[in-house]
């Protein structure tokens, strides 16, 4: 299986419309969550760059989708603006909402979706409404439960185990879940080997 060197993940470009999206794009890795899980950090984390993606000290303060780039020509990481945010005003919302549901139904390059929760709060409502968008394509699903360092190791068996639980009580088949720390550095090799996997024919 080839390996890929996220370490070397670079800045593409940013787009707020579906017109936007790069036209050399041939495989895409979606990266999602609520505002405040951690996503930022968790990308920062995997490029071992501490400023690649964006963090904002005021939640819901990334509206773009934002594309960083892989040594390999047409593979791109990407970065979907964080949702659940109350302070949105309800236009830019609505436009999110719209853009986001067809990027994630729609767009043909998309290979797989990260998302990412807290582990000390999983499965919120949004969650399952992201669930829901990107499980009607019938690809995989690769839940990251952040914020791991917060818990203790009995807490993370329990955590595992209610998210798995619940996701097939929903009827989710294609999907796999990780615990990830960002401030222990946790979780990095078992998150490449599954985007490695899926970028691999």
């Amino acid at each position: 299986m080839e390996k890929y060197n996220y370490k070397k993940a670079k800045f593409f470009i940013t787009v707020n419309d579906l017109k936007s999206l790069p036209k050399e794009s041939l495989k895409e890795i979606a990266f999602a969550g609520r505002s405040n899980v951690g996503k930022s950090s968790l990308i920062n984390t995997l490029a071992n760059q501490t400023r690649l993606a964006f963090t904002s000290k005021t939640p819901g303060r990334t509206q773009h989708i934002n594309y960083f780039s892989l040594e390999k020509a047409g593979i791109f990481l990407v970065d979907l603006p964080g949702y659940g945010y109350a302070k949105v005003p309800e236009k830019i919302r609505n436009h999110w909402e719209v853009l986001l549901s067809n990027y994630l139904q729609k767009h043909p390059p998309l290979i797989g979706l990260v998302l990412i929760m807290d582990s000390r709060h999983p499965l919120k409502e949004l969650d399952y409404t992201m669930l829901n968008f990107f499980g009607a394509t019938k690809k995989p699903i690769h839940i990251v439960l952040s914020k791991s360092d917060k818990l203790n190791n009995q807490e993370k068996t329990e955590v595992l185990n209610f998210v798995k639980s619940q996701l097939e009580k929903k009827g989710f088949t294609n999907f796999s879940i990780q615990l990830f720390s960002s401030l222990k550095r946790k979780g990095i090799d078992e998150l490449e080997t599954v985007l490695d996997t899926w970028l691999n024919p």
